[in-house]
């Protein structure tokens, strides 16, 4: 009864997540899940001259970099998981942009309740499919098969079939993480793939301080200073919140007169939490794609220039960037609120914003604040993704690119998601033994 209010400390979560069948259970089938997927990652793809393949990622380091790092390696190393969750990201992309688009698919996402969600869910699988289909063929027949023992179309068809398969197969596990384990499960495999590349990162660092001596080493301490930094200011946007109060009117309940109730409506400064980030990386890495795909030695210039975060114009670069994360910012934040749908809610319960009429003047409000609250993560969000890159390179570390400000944004806000979801079963199994 003590501690029912409070959050749970450190050694409660502990305690629950050994003791808690239920909590125990998830756990165990997340963890289980994501060691599936890092060994499919290293089921090699048959046919291919690996030797070959190698020396050209080295030649296009740039190009294949962000790719890599998103697919835990897995691109590089060329398993049957090279593709691994990008195809259900960028079917999600398509799908949330047609939501707004197509008055079925809007009707379906904000009238049909569950059911609705459901066959969204299973319309952005089957585009999924199709999108992990074309990636697939376009990659093995237009890149994959320069590497082939026995090229042509067979190669193509085979290859494509591996490669579209193991997408499929990570797609399923994503969804059976959210079902039955804990957190999103496309955000922890993202999550554990870039942490799949931490090692290699900071062991090339080491390397580079034992050979460039104490100049490199007081790089290294600064640059390390600026990303204990940057995650300071990620917790920051993540947890912040802008309370407004909310009054409700007194009620007669028999004889008795309810007086009137004051709580506030939480708005967070950072809606979307880590997905415009991961949208953004995925809408870059298309030209990347584009460009690998067609090799046209123009079009991979303009890549390696503009569009690389290595690039000769990092300034294009992190502009375009942080357009996409504002975006998405907004467009994510207008998918969770909906301001006429509190604005009508408020109105039924009885409740108002002081100084604020009910309905439509309501609904203008808080979309005023909303929007003033998305812009403020949205531009925070950029600068904390474009400041340790560009001190990064001015500082001349490049061995810390594998988890440069993108990597560090999404791994600090799964992170904090995640921990939230246990915080909250443990809260739950604190309820359940005060029935007990």
């Amino acid at each position: 009864m003590i501690s029912r209010d409070k959050a749970p400390t450190a050694q409660e979560t502990f305690m629950q997540m050994a003791q808690a069948a239920g909590l125990r259970g998830r756990l165990l089938v997340t963890v289980g899940i994501l060691i599936l997927i890092r060994l499919g990652i290293y089921l090699p793809i048959p046919g291919i001259n690996r030797d070959l393949f190698s020396q050209a990622i080295q030649g296009n380091s740039a190009i294949f970099g962000l790719l890599d790092i998103f697919s835990g390696r897995g691109l590089s190393t060329l398993g049957v998981f090279a593709l691994g969750i990008l195809p259900y990201i960028n079917a999600s992309i398509i799908i949330q942009l047609l939501t707004t688009a197509i008055p079925a698919l809007e009707n379906l996402q904000k009238n049909e309740g569950e059911a609705g969600r459901r066959k969204i869910s299973q319309i952005t699988r089957y585009v999924s499919l199709g999108w992990a289909i074309i990636q697939s063929t376009a990659f093995s027949a237009f890149f994959l098969q320069q590497f082939a023992k026995e090229p042509g179309p067979l190669f193509v068809a085979e290859t494509a079939i591996a490669l579209t398969a193991g997408s499929m197969f990570v797609m399923w596990a994503s969804e059976l993480i959210t079902e039955r384990g804990v957190g999103n499960g496309a955000s922890l495999l993202i999550f554990v793939n870039i942490v799949a590349s931490l090692p290699k990162s900071l062991g090339d660092t080491i390397d580079l301080v034992q050979v460039g001596g104490r100049e490199i080493v007081g790089r290294v301490i600064v640059l390390v200073l600026v990303f204990l930094v940057t995650i300071v200011g990620i917790v920051f946007v993540q947890e912040g919140t802008r309370r407004i109060p909310i009054i409700s009117a007194r009620r007669q309940v028999g004889r008795r007169v309810l007086a009137e109730q004051r709580s506030y409506l939480p708005l967070r400064l950072n809606q979307g939490g880590v997905m415009p980030i991961i949208f953004a990386a995925a809408i870059l890495s298309l030209p990347l794609l584009l460009a690998n795909f067609t090799k046209n030695p123009d079009l991979i210039n303009i890549v390696n220039t503009y569009l690389s975060p290595g690039g000769s114009a990092p300034w294009a670069y992190s502009l375009i960037y942080l357009v996409s994360i504002v975006f998405f910012s907004y467009f994510y934040s207008s998918l969770i609120l909906n301001p006429v749908d509190v604005a009508q809610n408020l109105k039924k319960m009885g409740s108002s914003i002081p100084g604020v009429r009910p309905g439509k003047t309501t609904s203008e409000y808080i979309e005023r604040v909303t929007n003033r609250l998305t812009f403020l993560g949205a531009i925070f969000l950029g600068l904390v993704a474009i400041i340790p890159t560009a001190v990064e390179s001015s500082l001349g570390v490049p061995t810390f690119k594998g988890i440069g400000a993108t990597s560090l944004l999404i791994l600090v806000g799964v992170a904090i998601e995640t921990a939230k979801q246990v915080q909250t079963y443990v809260i739950s199994q604190r309820y359940e033994g005060m029935v007990k």
